[in-house]
């Protein structure tokens, strides 16, 4: 178990205290004191080394069904004893485009906060930190820790939305660039692109209706004075998905462009081929004519026909080659 536990502490009047190493007596006595809480923090527990968490906090069943199975979309449920709130935090690495995510779950109830963290990307040491600075904010018991951590997990929505701009940007470029430039398949990277989209968007865009639930009043264990900070959290939300929005579009009005491109190309490459045959085809079809095995033909047996079939050649060809130039053909 002490693997799984990553810190465990009692916050008393906005600061850290040492308690019980065992958290049930940090629970007693965190009650017991009135003005603390305990906070403990997870990473990946299993179904046995969380059952003892689960009796000892009072957890719902389905909300630690949840939190073993993870996998969950972004969402705050509201049992009789906590709140279970789902967070998705995001990482992208842009070396290969790729958006990942993680997921953190947070229980708030009467004197605990526990967070559940599965995979990377949860900001929870730095979290910790700041809070830890800020005994202003503490004070207000279980509620500040699922702001600052909602604020931590939102707000870096916003710097991988920025990534994601100077990349998109990146690709905008890349789209629009001269032919023969580029050889990289750009409609497979626009697809892959829009795919970490639509990853980014499963992240932020659930998580607008729980923000805004806490941002409004009548939600139990959430401390009365909070609403204007969800709301701030709702507000930096609401950014991230209007970015994710603007980028979904952008990507389909990129790879229309990138097809409309490769279809004014295939035509202008087309129309070079059928200029080369066609310049190719006078001198073939005059050498085809005087190949003919016929008696009667014109300049048959005059000293300067040979030459002058030659010249008839070059100088359709080189018509053609200059029609088709001032034309844009060629």
């Amino acid at each position: 178990m002490a693997d799984v536990i990553v810190d465990c502490a009692i916050y008393r009047d906005g600061r850290r205290t040492e308690g019980p190493a065992d958290f049930s007596d940090a629970l007693d006595e965190a009650r017991a004191t009135g003005n603390a809480f305990l906070w403990i923090g997870l990473h990946e527990p299993t179904e046995k080394e969380f059952d003892l968490v689960t009796s000892e906090f009072g957890l719902h069943p389905l909300a630690v069904e949840d939190a073993l199975a993870a996998h969950q979309r972004p969402k705050l449920e509201v049992y009789d004893d906590s709140l279970f709130l789902v967070l998705k935090p995001v990482l992208y690495d842009d070396s290969v485009d790729t958006v990942t995510t993680g997921e953190l779950m947070v229980f708030v109830g009467d004197s605990f906060v526990v967070t559940v963290r599965h995979g990377e990307g949860a900001p929870l040491a730095e979290v910790r930190r700041r809070l830890e600075e800020a005994p202003e904010l503490l004070k207000h018991g279980p509620t500040a820790v699922m702001y600052a951590v909602s604020d931590a997990v939102v707000d870096h929505y916003l710097d991988v939305a920025t990534e994601l701009q100077v990349d998109l940007e990146e690709l905008e470029s890349e789209v629009f660039a001269p032919v023969g430039r580029d050889t990289r398949p750009t409609a497979a990277r626009i697809y892959s692109f829009k795919r970490q989209v639509v990853e980014f968007r499963r992240a932020t865009g659930p998580l607008a209706e729980p923000m805004s639930r806490l941002a409004g009043a009548g939600v139990p264990f959430v401390h009365e004075h909070s609403q204007p900070f969800f709301r701030d959290v709702s507000d930096h939300l609401t950014r991230a998905n209007e970015y994710v929005e603007g980028f979904d579009r952008l990507l389909s009005d990129i790879l229309g462009a990138h097809l409309a491109q490769m279809g004014v190309r295939q035509n202008n490459d087309m129309r070079k081929i059928s200029a080369w045959a066609a310049m190719a085809a006078v001198p073939t079809m005059i050498a085809g004519v005087y190949g003919m095995n016929f008696k009667y033909m014109p300049e048959l047996k005059t000293v300067w026909g040979y030459p002058a079939v030659l010249v008839v050649m070059a100088g359709a060809v080189v018509w053609l080659y200059r029609t088709f130039k001032r034309r844009g053909w060629l």
